[in-house]
């Protein structure tokens, strides 16, 4: 018995060269000839998967008669054809890239090369920054000069991503890493999502230079679309950090309300501006923002952790164990009797000028405060016992 498992794997592919097709007769031949050479020149061990998302134009027949694998996909989107092309494929190692024939199947041995020393992925990088080349008309120029350096700027800031060209559609990782990364975008920021959640888990990543050549079609747009998968993109980028969606605004948000405050209170007049009650509304406006922006970032990122969406975050344990329930009720308590107690005094001002008029700016300084710390007292029973239903699981 474990002399036929052994031939059986030995008949498996090393390689298994993807590829998502949606109408794509005009340059799908040149795609997979172009893959087979590389294989076969290299003596690689491999396949080829053509991932058809319902085309009409007659791509699964090329695919079938060139000796590919063929995928039909009912699901829409780019990742949706890409999940199944992955999941039908024989090997350890996948190669995945468009067929349009602006990526050069010829460039996948680089990509086996760099699999069999270890990493877990290989990105493709078409920019100078990372060694790459653009031939004239493959790119647009926005793209090239900024949405292309601009996200892979994000991507190596938020994230630690060591690549230049997150967006690159050429790429090779490991089967077995990409279950792990178990990702869930099925549009175009599949490609993107797989760089984010590699680099989050620490998988090992290299880059690779590569040519893009201009789009081989004929008689058809591009798919990608400049401004909707760019906002696809961001707003990626800023579900996999509440840090920067959350936490780093609310952390700007409380500071200036502090800064607010230490003006307001006193009624300091700096360069001839004078600072006062209306100036403690704004200031607990943005007090209450931040500190609200700030719990959201514990809640996604206490979330996300017991959801296996991100990784663990040693430092959301130490948090845990320095905040907990109980102590977050003391805070909450402490913040609503400091609250009341303004707002009574205040009460009692209006009490001792029978219930007339009061010097409105004076007032201020105490309803302004008392209101502020009230609500958040009243903010921090409700998020802590929110946060320790979250934590639950994950714990």
């Amino acid at each position: 018995m474990m002399g036929q498992a052994a031939i059986q794997n030995q008949d498996l592919p090393e390689v298994s060269i993807v590829m998502p097709c949606l109408n794509e007769a005009d340059t799908l031949a040149t795609c997979i000839t172009k893959a087979r050479q590389a294989l076969d020149e290299y003596k690689i061990l491999g396949e080829i998967v053509v991932a058809d998302n319902g085309s009409t134009d007659g791509s699964q027949t090329i695919a079938t008669d060139l000796g590919a694998c063929l995928v039909n996909v009912r699901e829409k989107g780019y990742g949706s054809a890409l999940m199944a092309g992955i999941a039908a494929a024989k090997g350890k190692f996948i190669i995945m890239g468009d067929a349009d024939d602006s990526y050069d199947f010829l460039e996948a041995p680089k990509f086996v090369k760099k699999l069999n020393e270890g990493f877990d992925i290989v990105q493709g990088c078409r920019l100078r920054a990372g060694g790459g080349k653009i031939v004239p008309g493959a790119m647009p120029v926005l793209h090239r000069v900024w949405g292309n350096p601009m996200f892979s700027f994000l991507a190596r800031w938020w994230f630690n991503a060591p690549l230049h060209d997150v967006y690159c559609g050429l790429r090779g990782f490991r089967k077995d890493i990409y279950y792990l990364l178990d990702q869930r975008c099925t549009g175009m920021e599949f490609a993107t999502e797989m760089i984010i959640r590699a680099s989050l888990f620490g998988a090992k990543i290299a880059e690779v230079p590569i040519t893009l050549h201009p789009d081989g079609r004929k008689d058809r747009a591009p798919h990608l679309r400049t401004f909707r998968d760019g906002w696809r993109t961001i707003r990626l980028f800023f579900i996999c950090s509440p840090r920067w969606l959350f936490l780093m605004p609310g952390i700007v948000l409380i500071f200036l309300g502090m800064a607010g405050y230490a003006v307001a209170m006193p009624g300091l007049t700096v360069s001839g501006v004078t600072f006062d009650a209306h100036t403690l509304l704004f200031a607990s406006l943005a007090i209450l923002c931040g500190y609200q922006s700030v719990v959201f970032a514990i809640f996604t990122k206490t979330f996300a952790i017991s959801e296996g969406l991100l990784p663990e975050d040693p430092r959301m344990n130490r948090f845990f164990e320095l905040v907990n329930l109980e102590r977050g009720l003391i805070i909450s308590v402490i913040a609503l009797f400091i609250g009341f107690a303004l707002l009574l005094t205040a009460v009692n001002d209006w009490r001792l000028a029978s219930f007339g008029h009061l010097d409105y700016a004076q007032t201020m300084r105490l309803v302004i405060p008392g209101a502020t710390l009230t609500a958040l007292g009243f903010q921090t029973i409700l998020s802590s016992f929110f946060v320790s239903i979250l934590g639950m699981r994950r714990r």
